[in-house]
């Protein structure tokens, strides 16, 4: 491709619109890619993709461990870059215009923490009623 669109920024909620059958966008490691027109042709079923919009699916797209021919088929469907300043609860390194990188603010540990706690503590209760049911 090549050209202005290529280079076009996008914001989140713009591309988060672009969540339908007929209307398929996705991010992949801060680009855009239309990719409505390979939603039929998609070996995992438009399903896959239609469930990637609306966030940042880069973790999806490297989880499946695509061959370099799908990773190439990309460079067709590249509309532009998402601008990573309107993504919510993703950190970025942003260069300033004096060349300084900043960091954007993660989650807070204590958010962090609780995630993981929570599962475990849900794990636990379920052992105990199932232990203390089976005693009786």
């Amino acid at each position: 491709m090549g050209g202005a669109a290529d280079d076009q920024l996008l914001s989140f909620d713009e591309i988060s619109k672009h969540n339908k059958k007929f209307d398929c966008w996705l991010i992949i490691s801060g680009k855009v890619y239309d990719v409505t027109p390979f939603l039929d042709d998609h070996p995992g079923g438009d399903e896959i993709l239609l469930m990637a919009t609306a966030k940042d699916a880069t973790d999806d797209f490297e989880d499946v461990n695509h061959s370099e021919e799908a990773v190439g088929m990309l460079k067709s469907y590249h509309i532009g870059n998402v601008d990573t300043n309107t993504l919510p609860g993703k950190q970025y390194n942003q260069t300033s215009a004096d060349g300084s990188a900043q960091k954007r603010k993660s989650a807070p540990k204590s958010l962090e923490i609780f995630q993981f706690l929570v599962p475990l503590l849900i794990v636990g209760i379920a052992y105990a009623l199932y232990h203390f049911s089976r005693e009786n």
